[in-house]
């Protein structure tokens, strides 16, 4: 079964959950044969039913111990622009596509996401442009980003925070 898994990592980011479980979001994950909605929804107010999306199979949660097996197990992993959920995603060699929440003050989730998707490794959009990106997305673009090499990941991070 296709599955889409959402992470919000140990935030709360609500209005990415509401984004996700629209009508018009759930269609365009149908239309692109995804059958199943994992959320991770943190410390958000919203814990969505089951029954809450009609027409895709709908599961959610707060916390894990790991979600490393809900990533292993997805064929689309959506989230948060944190480093760390980033990083086990594509570590885990999984299609990425990040949320950036901007409506944080600093906004320097967008630094770490535009600077991995000028790199190919993912998608990102923001939660305005989240059910167009569904519809309009294209995987196959995507490289891996080879894991286990920390002073590339150091000297990347500090190229995309603009350090150097």
């Amino acid at each position: 079964m296709k599955t889409v898994f959402v992470t919000v990592g140990t935030t709360s980011f609500d209005e990415l959950i509401e984004s996700i479980t629209t009508s018009e979001a759930v269609q365009a994950l149908k239309a692109r044969g995804y059958e199943r909605l994992v959320l991770q929804v943190g410390r958000g107010s919203l814990l969505p039913d089951a029954d809450s999306c009609p027409h895709i199979r709908l599961e959610a949660f707060r916390f894990k111990d790991s979600i490393a097996e809900d990533i292993k197990q997805a064929d689309l992993v959506i989230s948060h622009a944190g480093a760390g959920s980033c990083m086990e995603t594509l570590g885990a060699g999984r299609p990425l596509l990040v949320v950036v929440n901007d409506k944080l003050m600093d906004n320097h989730q967008l630094e770490l996401a535009r600077q991995l998707h000028m790199d190919s490794h993912l998608l990102y959009c923001t939660c305005s442009t989240l059910t167009e990106t569904l519809r309009t997305m294209d995987l196959s673009v995507l490289k891996p980003f080879i894991p286990g090499q920390p002073k590339h990941f150091a000297n990347f991070l500090d190229k995309a925070l603009g350090v150097q």
